[in-house]
């Protein structure tokens, strides 16, 4: 049906439904009158990102009248930024799994309650790229864990549960034909291996800890590369657990800085 699914029986006997870090609710806002005919969702890290991409898509869509800005939707949250133009919404993630786990069960219920059909979910920013050009932006086929593994693992009362990590191939052949069209736009398809660190996890010498030597450090790097790993970030996993279970057409294109 084409509907964003949510796997907790618990919600059905729930009087309201609280989004609390998107200041949102079931009682308190017409979902599906507010959200019902999104049909995209963009996600990033940073709250001025968002905003900047949101008046983007404004202006592409045609939607923006002379100095009009777009509006914090969930400007009664500092957790989160969300941001509309038309269909597409645009929302902030913060950094590490922990915080765009955080925002993407609110947002999957936020869709769901919506009634929305048909959502493909991108993320996109910047990452760390390993083997390639400057510039490059790489679409993830399949996000690993730090040991180059297609998984997540979820500590759940104790017990860990192991979930896929793959993302929608045809989104992303997809969006490599887009690339296409744009000179100078270098892109490429490529595993993207999510870490629960900035420093040590990435293997950064310039941390506060660092217990490991600059040769170490580029044999684990030169083992990602063989292994297909083409960038490197910290959501990954998660987003793409997520979005497999709960039906969402996902995909994740992140910017190699130069």
């Amino acid at each position: 049906s084409g509907l964003v699914l949510v796997k907790n029986p618990h919600l059905d006997l729930m009087e309201e439904d609280v989004l609390y870090h998107l200041d949102l609710g079931t009682k308190t806002h017409n979902l599906p009158a507010m959200f019902g005919d999104i049909k995209f969702v963009c996600v990033g890290g940073s709250p001025n990102r968002m905003r900047a991409f949101a008046q983007f898509m404004q202006r592409e869509l045609g939607l923006a009248a002379a100095g009009e800005d777009v509006a914090d939707i969930c400007a009664g949250s500092d957790r989160y930024a969300m941001y509309r133009a038309g269909p597409v919404l645009s929302i902030s993630h913060g950094m590490g799994i922990p915080s765009i786990s955080i925002m993407l069960h609110e947002l999957i219920k936020l869709l769901h309650h919506a009634k929305c059909r048909d959502v493909t979910i991108i993320r996109i920013g910047t990452s760390g790229g390993l083997g390639i050009e400057a510039g490059s932006v790489v679409i993830t086929d399949t996000a690993v864990d730090s040991s180059f593994q297609p998984r997540f693992e979820q500590v759940v009362l104790g017990d860990v549960v192991v979930r896929s990590t793959e993302l929608d191939k045809d989104l992303a052949e997809e969006l490599l034909a887009c690339s296409r069209d744009i000179a100078d736009f270098p892109t490429l398809i490529g595993h993207t291996m999510c870490t629960y660190d900035f420093y040590e996890g990435q293997g950064r010498l310039d941390g506060a800890l660092c217990s490991f030597s600059s040769e170490k450090k580029l044999e684990y790097l030169r083992r990602a590369y063989e292994a297909g790993v083409r960038n490197i970030e910290m959501e990954s996993t998660a987003f793409a657990a997520l979005c497999g279970l709960c039906g969402l057409k996902g995909e994740s294109c992140r910017f190699h800085l130069p």
